[in-house]
């Protein structure tokens, strides 16, 4: 059974999405696999390396696929870099310790690697048990 009905509902997709909290756009997106042809010409490489039984290392493909312009898609550093133009807000919790549970509250945002692409979490962690209160 699915979370979302997208043909058949007494709701439509707008309103199933906001009684499950979720956001439209992720009702839409479909994961985009590798093609047939795409994944035979990186077998074909792989055995053919293995064939001339190339030493090759990280670093040598890693300088090769530089210089012929290709970039792997992954997070790059700095994602958590300041935009200059947003306003900085001050810390309010400077000096103020966690003295029983439920006083003060924390998020961490971070995102795990899939086989398919990637996965956000989402914790918000009680600091004086850290306890994780919620996750999604």
């Amino acid at each position: 059974m699915a979370l979302v009905e997208r043909e058949g509902s007494d709701f439509s997709l707008k309103e199933q999405a906001n009684l499950l909290s979720l956001s439209r756009s992720s009702l839409y997106y479909t994961p985009c696999l590798p093609s047939a042809e795409e994944v035979a010409i990186k077998h074909r490489i792989a055995v053919t390396l293995r064939e001339e039984e190339s030493k090759i290392g990280r670093n040598t493909v890693r300088a090769y696929m530089r210089d012929m312009g290709l970039e792997a898609i992954y997070p790059k550093p700095n994602l958590s870099a300041p935009n200059l133009e947003h306003r900085i807000y001050p810390y309010l919790l400077r000096g103020v310790k966690a003295s029983y549970p439920d006083h003060l509250w924390g998020i961490d945002i971070t995102y795990i690697r899939l086989m398919q692409g990637w996965m956000y979490l989402v914790a918000i962690l009680d600091w004086y048990s850290r306890y994780i209160v919620s996750w999604e």
